[in-house]
């Protein structure tokens, strides 16, 4: 990806893979660029060893060539060639002025 279509606020993906099963409600996981394991809380679905999974999460900061995404289960940096712009976050858009008019 190119630096300048990410930006703080917006919403990517990684896509990882699973390594193993922790516990009943905790999956290992290998991300990309990352090179240390990672656990995540997977209650809902059943994956198994090697299936690729899915991690979203919120760039909260753009370094150089990487990217600091938080999230609930996330708060890792890794390379800005690893990430997929899900959502670009928009501001809100202020109704009123925010300095009174002169009178």
């Amino acid at each position: 990806m190119a630096k300048g279509s990410i930006k703080v606020g917006d919403e990517v993906a990684i896509t990882a893979t699973v390594r193993k099963r922790v516990t009943e409600d905790r999956v290992s996981v290998s991300i990309p660029t990352y090179n240390h394991p990672h656990s995540i809380v997977d209650r809902a679905t059943k994956v198994k060893r090697g299936q690729q999974i899915e991690l979203t999460g919120e760039v909260t900061r753009i370094d150089e060539n990487s990217v600091t995404i938080g999230g609930r289960d996330l708060g890792i940096t890794v390379s800005l060639d690893a990430v997929r712009l899900v959502t670009s976050y928009v501001p809100p858009k202020r109704k009123t002025p925010l300095v009174d008019k002169a009178t």
